[in-house]
């Protein structure tokens, strides 16, 4: 059994310093993952305001299927009536 005092105060010293060093690499990553969340935070938040654009930008498919049935019925007459 090793009874020299400096040796726990040494032991001491190099725990304190693994402590901080483990401290100080979670403390990066929490910041790389925050950071990484407010980026996918503004992703989504611009992909929202694309999707709501492009809602708001296409046409309605009954519209659309109207529009074709009501040209289509008139090609028919007009092509009934000989012209």
């Amino acid at each position: 059994m090793n009874t020299d005092p400096a040796h726990p105060a040494v032991a001491d010293a190099e725990l304190r310093r693994s402590l901080d060093v483990g401290q100080a690499r979670t403390d990066g990553r929490m910041a790389l993952l925050a950071q990484r969340i407010d980026q996918t935070d503004k992703d989504v938040t611009d992909l929202a305001v694309r999707v709501a654009a492009l809602e708001h930008a296409r046409w309605p498919l009954p519209a659309v299927a109207s529009l074709c049935t009501i040209g289509a019925l008139a090609t028919t007459v007009w092509q009934a009536v000989g012209h």
